[in-house]
């Protein structure tokens, strides 16, 4: 069985514009992508030669310069390329799944490619057609945006005369060329009063296949269903006179690949509802519901052996979530691969996909560019980024184990975490399984930022220890390496620290202990046992005198002694200890506690009382829950060294507040702008502490970060509380 990798490379049509995923990463201007993708030990590589890029007009002569590049890359990395023609597209403006132009266009195009590149043995046509009209002829989101049975069937049909005929051109030159078709290995479970249409469903979903295989015939389950919408017989007979079945059937399976639906809508949001002509219902992710049915990727991929007994490769693996979640579902999906290749089902090959992540299918592709996920590789930066995937796949490519500590937790597709519908409420736990699980040891109990660590871990599944300055004393190494030795960590997150800016002034010896030698003593202690550390440094390590944000690598010179102890604090980190990640961050607020900015000047307003805010500091907003999780990632993917991580957008103190009245229905009246000059503080501020990074991290704008926040909250204004 080999490791295969694939590029979410998507040209989907919506009314008239085209959203292309691989312009989104930056892949046509990154031809070193495909030497990192290499150091992953792939031996195949689904990739993207797409008939909307490269002959977007009628009769165009195509330029393939970037295609040859890449083929001949691939090849130099003894790479096998699977060359993918349309990817959820619809082709060129030119071409109408209505009107045949859809198919001649593809095979012409597909012909091309071939003269071009005679030498590819192996081809995807058209990717997942069944999920292509579902999304193009159903549900109306993508071109031509159809709602009904009869436009859906049509995009099919045309989708899939166009791949038989795409092959016939392919193989006139190539007679050895392979189909290697793609869909997605869905299925649907229902309560006992849905069963009719779960099972109409459940036949639904292998009509690609059947056509293409000349199965779809007068006693085929769905032929009186695609006979009664519309279709005329001349073209499922088409397929009965031109059968072209593939050589390996690529199945894509995601946590949404399975659906419950249920009549019983109480129990669901009204943005699941739906229905059908006799009934409506919620139709949700089937992991999210507490069921009695076998289900789940083994299952689905014994069904497919069971029903075509031919070659089957996993053509798409990956999961949008933390690095820990993306390394366990990968690790679950291969292991889970070589059980059923033990068993006799005959598995090619598992596929990493979306090596440098996706965009935009959190709106399904309509609005661009969408939310970033990272895959393998995170591209936010000018060279792409491995993840801690990017080593899993690694040692997987040379038959090695690999031993990340976080792999040892189950996913939370397999904890109670999972449940969200209709089930009893059960224990969010991950203790049962952790008997043999190094954790993670979090210093600074009572703080904000300690507190949002282990409330985060514990919903990632992060095993962890969450210490007070009594259990671990970070100026004394002796309590440092005793605990060590007793909770034997893979990692250590200080989130303590001497945190009163002005008080520091007068307090300078508790200050420096906490800020400065006290991560230093942690840094030493975690370079002897050889495991990761990690402590946070602030935006006050700058004087304020550049215009623009500061970046990892501009000079610090602190204003103060709070800013002298943390910019001391990350050079002795640093020092002694370089494999320690160091996080500047700045004005964090977090929905968990009461102790920042935001609750202050909520609290003060509520009460109808005046509170002054500087107007004349330029920072940048930090949300401790998005901070924490972007630490773990980069902790997770054993990144070291300086990192700036805050909100996107910067803002001053004065414009912050107004917002937080905003948001919060208050009006702006009690704030009173005020130079930072006239609060007579002990401290000196920077005019502008905006950090950037150059390494490509990217929150979401802080303005985002305060909608979430709030709604985290309950305010009363009639009661004046904020719970």
């Amino acid at each position: 069985m080999e490791l295969w990798g694939g590029l979410e490379c998507t040209i989907n049509r919506v009314a008239d514009q085209y959203f292309d995923q691989l312009t989104f990463s930056g892949h046509y201007q990154r031809p070193e992508d495909i030497d990192c993708i290499a150091s992953l030990g792939v031996k195949a590589m689904r990739y993207p030669i797409l008939w909307e890029r490269h002959q977007p007009i009628l009769n165009q002569k195509i330029d393939w310069s970037f295609a040859e590049d890449a083929i001949n890359s691939l090849l130099k990395n003894n790479i096998e390329p699977i060359i993918g023609l349309v990817h959820h597209g619809s082709g060129p403006n030119y071409s109408n799944f209505f009107d045949e132009s859809f198919e001649i266009g593809l095979a012409n195009y597909a012909m091309e490619v071939a003269q071009k590149f005679p030498f590819i043995e192996y081809y995807t046509p058209i990717n997942e057609p069944l999920t292509t009209a579902r999304f193009c002829g159903l549900y109306g989101l993508w071109y031509p945006h159809g709602t009904n049975d009869y436009a859906f069937l049509k995009v099919l049909i045309s989708e899939c005369k166009a791949t038989v005929m795409a092959m016939a051109e392919i193989r006139k030159i190539n007679p050895n060329a392979k189909l290697v078709q793609t869909e997605d290995l869905g299925k649907t479970y229902s309560t006992p009063l849905l069963q009719y249409q779960a099972d109409f469903e459940n036949e639904r979903r292998w009509l690609a296949f059947d056509l293409l295989c000349g199965k779809v015939n007068p006693q085929h389950k769905l032929w009186n269903y695609i006979i009664k919408n519309g279709i005329d017989e001349g073209d499922l007979y088409y397929f009965l006179n031109h059968s072209c079945p593939p050589d390996i059937f690529g199945f894509n399976y995601y946590i949404t690949s399975e659906r419950f639906i249920d009549e019983q809508l109480e129990h669901y949001p009204s943005h699941t509802f739906g229905g059908n002509d006799k009934h409506f219902y919620a139709d949700v992710e089937a992991i999210r519901v507490n069921f009695n049915a076998p289900y789940g990727f083994k299952h689905l991929v014994n069904e497919a052996w069971k029903r075509y007994q031919k070659k089957i490769a996993i053509t798409e693996v990956h999961l949008h979530c933390s690095r820990e979640e993306q390394m366990r579902w990968f690790h679950e999906i291969w292991n889970c691969s070589r059980e059923l290749e033990s068993e006799g089902v005959d598995i090619v090959a598992v596929t990493a996909w979306a090596i440098l992540g996706s965009f935009g299918w959190n709106t399904l592709l309509t609005a661009p560019p969408g939310d970033y996920e990272p895959g393998v590789y995170d591209v936010r930066s000018d060279i792409p980024r491995p993840m801690a995937l990017a080593k899993l796949l690694e040692s997987i490519s040379k038959n090695e184990e690999y031993n990340h500590p976080l792999l040892n937790i189950k996913g939370w597709w397999k904890r109670n975490i999972r449940f969200k519908y209709f089930h009893e409420p059960m224990e969010n736990s991950t203790e049962k399984f952790l008997e043999n699980v190094r954790p993670v040891l979090i210093i600074g109990q009572t703080g904000t930022l300690g507190k949002a660590f282990a409330k985060i871990c514990q919903i990632r599944g992060i095993h962890y220890h969450l210490l007070n300055r009594q259990q671990m004393d970070i100026c004394d190494i002796k309590q440092i390496k005793k605990q060590i030795e007793h909770f034997n960590p893979w990692a250590i997150i200080n989130a303590s620290g001497y945190v009163r800016v002005d008080e520091a002034e007068y307090d300078l010896e508790n200050c420096y202990n906490s800020n400065a030698y006290g991560p230093l003593q942690l840094a030493e202690c975690c370079a002897q046992a050889n495991i990761k550390f990690l402590t946070f440094s602030s935006d006050l390590v700058f004087d304020g005198s550049k215009e623009e944000g500061y970046h990892e690598n501009d000079v610090t010179a602190p204003l103060n002694i709070y800013g002298c102890s943390k910019a001391l604090g990350e050079s002795h980190v640093l020092s002694c200890h370089p494999d320690s990640l160091v996080i500047r961050t700045s004005a964090f607020f977090g929905p968990w506690d009461k102790h920042n900015f935001v609750s202050n000047v909520l609290n003060q307003i509520i009460y109808d009382q005046e509170i002054e805010v500087v107007e004349n500091i330029t920072i940048s907003p930090t949300y401790v829950p998005d901070l924490v999780h972007a630490a773990l990632d980069l902790l997770t993917d054993g990144e070291r060294g300086l990192w700036h991580i805050t909100n996107s957008g910067e803002t001053t103190w004065t414009d912050f507040a107004y917002h937080i009245a905003q948001v919060s229905g208050f009006e702006k009246d009690l704030i009173k702008p005020t130079p930072i000059e006239k609060l007579n503080l002990p401290a000196f501020r920077p005019r502008n502490s905006v950090l950037k990074s150059i390494k490509g991290i990217t929150l979401p704008h802080w303005k985002n970060a305060l909608d979430r926040y709030f709604a985290e909250q309950i305010i009363h204004p009639e009661m004046h509380i904020l719970i």
